[in-house]
């Protein structure tokens, strides 16, 4: 392929990410007045309040993604008597820059999310902010929210506390080496070594999520992996889309990100504050996940039942963990989307199934999610002992807005994997390749391919088929621009 073929490759995508942005509601471009007052932010915001603490010397550290540039936490432990742990999430303190109703915040309360396509990230914020100024970057110095938790020796939270404080970013580190590192499949990483003291921080944070996320199984959160692609560029052609999985690193995140939520809303709670919480209330198919378990040999109630579902979740991944990602993906599309809703001082609204856990509000990620910096918003207030900055009927349009929004984020995500899938797979008509069901509907039956990881519509042979089924699939046409990739079902 030739270097201007190349270019036409990746110029394609992003033409296609665009025209995808603007019909799903979405802004793909900053208004002048956002350029205007960006161009009036000149740094980052300075400690002033005698209240906030001075952590900066604490060994602290992000693990994100390879490309990640917009660092949102870093998280530090440290070993107590008795097996006792205290970790430390410490959230970027992005309202401090981004103000209320700024132009800046209108971008963002539009779109209410970074959206990630394959050919582009469109962020949330400008990334003079998100990368930079309101990023927790290496060896720099930043205000944040920190969630200070105490955990026992048994995963419980023994204590919880929150304030304001200025971190220092010690190493910048990425998921898939650290998580190699910790299960000896690779070396010690320069960045943890030049730190002293991080490695044991590291190791501390790794045995404290493990038992974090055991009690919270215990309680029938739900052990759901699924495969997904992040494309493989070599300058601007699109090789491959490579399967991402699960790892210990990730895992470390996820269960100190799903603690800190915890604390938040249960903090806002105690304050009498509203809260935007994020909710699945109930499997939307449940009857359809029985009959999956069922296959399994495995009977779960009529009644939807959390720990039920865990239990048949562990064996099917002890007896086939190869298969185990595409039982997980069949789950959470049975599952249903999640929502988020306004929870009230008085503790009424709907836990989150999958997680389980009563209260979840969306607070570790501002940089990238509206949610998360209303909820900082909501938290500032209540560490300030001020008025809380949005009323409940806002809040309540507001969680409508970001659902929807934070939806079609997500389609144009997949609508654009799907241009850069067919992209990949228009030379390979006539193929064939071992697929699963992944949705079966009126509107159309779909199939996910193992390898490589591409979904696509089954267009001939749909009748009879339904989630997580195995089956065996032929490529029949693909459509770049409007990201069609169609199959039909092999006998």
């Amino acid at each position: 392929m030739t270097e201007t073929s190349d270019k036409q490759h990746r110029f394609q995508l992003q033409a296609i990410a665009r025209r995808v942005m603007r019909e799903r509601g979405l802004l793909p471009e900053y208004s002048s007045q956002v350029l205007t007052e960006l161009e009036k932010i000149h740094g980052p915001a300075k400690q002033t309040a005698e209240s906030r603490r001075d952590l900066r010397n604490l060994l602290w550290c992000s693990i994100d993604n390879d490309d990640s540039e917009d660092l949102d936490q870093l998280t530090v432990a440290q070993a107590m008597p008795g097996g006792v742990a205290k970790i430390l999430v410490a959230v970027a303190d992005v309202d401090a820059v981004v103000k209320k109703a700024s132009a800046i915040d209108d971008h963002a309360r539009q779109n209410t999310t970074s959206v990630y396509t394959v050919a582009e990230t469109f962020s949330m914020l400008p990334e003079k902010l998100s990368t930079d100024i309101t990023s927790l970057n290496h060896e720099t110095d930043r205000l944040a929210i920190v969630i200070e938790m105490v955990i026992g020796n048994d995963g419980s939270l023994m204590s919880s506390d929150l304030y304001p404080a200025a971190v220092r970013n010690r190493a910048k580190l990425a998921y898939n080496s650290v998580a190699d590192w910790l299960d000896g499949n690779g070396p010690m990483l320069p960045q943890i070594d030049a730190v002293s003291g991080l490695e044991e921080s590291l190791q501390l944070q790794d045995r404290v999520a493990r038992k974090l996320k055991t009690l919270r199984h215990q309680h029938g959160a739900l052990d759901l992996e699924t495969i997904e692609a992040r494309p493989v560029f070599s300058g601007d052609t699109l090789e491959d889309l490579a399967a991402e999985k699960k790892n210990r690193a990730r895992d470390i995140i996820e269960d100190f990100m799903i603690a800190a939520n915890g604390v938040t809303a249960r903090y806002l709670e105690s304050k009498k504050y509203p809260a935007l919480q994020r909710v699945v209330r109930t499997p939307k198919r449940w009857e359809r996940i029985v009959e999956l378990a069922a296959e399994h040999d495995v009977k779960l109630p009529q009644v939807p039942d959390a720990q039920a579902l865990e239990r048949f979740l562990l064996k099917a991944r002890a007896a086939d963990p190869l298969r185990f990602p595409d039982l997980s993906l069949s789950v959470i599309k049975l599952m249903g989307p999640g929502e988020y809703a306004v929870g009230l001082s008085d503790g009424s609204v709907a836990g989150h199934f999958g997680l389980a856990v009563k209260d979840y509000a969306h607070s570790t990620a501002p940089n990238r999610r509206y949610p998360d910096l209303i909820t900082q918003r909501l938290l500032k207030a209540a560490l300030a002992s001020h008025s809380p900055p949005y009323r409940t009927d806002e809040l309540e349009s507001l969680a409508k807005h970001c659902t929807k929004q934070e939806d079609a984020a997500k389609k144009v995500e997949r609508q654009v994997e799907k241009s850069g899938a067919a992209l990949l797979l228009e030379s390979r008509i006539g193929e064939q390749f071992e697929a699963i069901v992944t949705g079966a509907a009126a509107k159309g039956t779909w199939v996910r391919l193992l390898q490589p990881p591409i979904e696509g519509k089954l267009e001939i042979g749909f009748e009879g088929v339904d989630v997580g089924q195995r089956l065996r699939v032929q490529l029949i046409r693909t459509d770049v621009e409007r990201g069609f990739i169609d199959f039909q079902r092999v006998s």
